[in-house]
């Protein structure tokens, strides 16, 4: 059964970085598109980004865009999320989910999404 995992999370201030992991098993990872997606307390889950299965290919949320990469290293099975100059509405529980649908149709719709990890979380906080 195809798991991901995901670590980094954190307690960081306003203005500083973090980086995530989705390290995933149990499937071969260059079939799969992958997002992360948030969710705050009290709000929908919201796509973050998501990446092609080689990686060609990414989307960003605009809420996040130019502060936040994705990107993959299939021969480690594991998936980033670079956040740079973080803000408190970045504060949330973050998730990484994987499909088989292409990047380009899946993009940030958290439907056409069939795996998930447990999530992690970000505060950012002074």
């Amino acid at each position: 059964q195809f798991k991901l995992v995901e670590s980094g999370g954190g307690l960081v201030q306003p203005g500083g970085s973090l980086r995530l992991s989705c390290a995933t098993s149990g499937a071969t990872l260059n079939y799969y598109t992958i997002g992360w997606f948030r969710q705050a307390p009290g709000k929908e889950r919201e796509g973050v980004a998501c990446i092609s299965t080689r990686g060609a290919e990414t989307t960003y949320a605009d809420s996040v865009k130019g502060r936040f990469t994705i990107s993959r290293d299939n021969a480690k099975n594991t998936v980033y999320l670079q956040m740079n100059s973080l803000k408190p509405e970045d504060t949330a529980d973050y998730y990484c989910a994987a499909t088989m649908i292409a990047a380009t149709l899946a993009t940030l719709n958290s439907r056409a999404y069939d795996y998930w990890g447990q999530g992690t979380q970000v505060t950012v906080s002074s």
